[in-house]
């Protein structure tokens, strides 16, 4: 069995300033995962924080045999686990031209995948109605228990974010 869990926050360009960053500050963070869990390869808890709705998560549990839906390839090695980021449907930036390797998970192992956004609702540059979404993707080979994402760290740790704003990110104060 493989766990994923993907936390959301997701807000409108309108909303990029100071005070609206202070309301999202610590929202994207793991979850308890709800149990039990229902059948597959793949178990997927799905939290999204969305601005529109006041930034109260709400979650969906769902089983399977693959993350697709969240632009996750995962690859059985034999016991281990190969996790590539796919580039995504969406108009989305920063852009992604093809597969690139997150890490591989041995069993019993957990990963971590940090990545934020600014997707569009349309094709069209000259209209472009963007919304941002900042991501904490955990992912699990192997059964795990219900404070499994917040209870330890994880055995892999990749940070994808990057200033959606335009310049360079700052490191965080130590």
């Amino acid at each position: 069995m493989i766990t994923v869990q993907r936390v959301r926050v997701r807000w409108t360009a309108e909303s990029r300033g100071a005070p609206q960053a202070n309301a999202r500050r610590g929202l994207c963070r793991p979850a308890p995962l709800p149990l039990p869990m229902p059948p597959g390869a793949v178990v997927v808890h799905d939290v999204l924080a969305d601005e529109r709705a006041g930034y109260l998560p709400r979650d969906e549990v769902t089983g399977g045999d693959d993350a697709r839906d969240l632009d996750l390839l995962l690859s059985p090695k034999g016991a281990a686990l190969a996790v590539d980021r796919l580039p995504g449907h969406y108009v989305a930036y920063p852009q992604q031209s093809g597969p690139a390797r997150l890490f591989t998970l041995l069993p019993g192992q957990i990963g971590r995948y940090r990545a934020n956004f600014r997707f569009t609702h349309t094709t069209c540059p000259c209209n472009p109605s963007w919304y941002y979404e900042d991501w904490l993707v955990h992912i699990a080979n192997g059964p795990v228990a219900s404070d499994a994402f917040t209870s330890r760290e994880p055995d892999h740790d990749v940070d994808h974010r990057v200033h959606l704003y335009g310049g360079k990110r700052r490191p965080a104060a130590a």
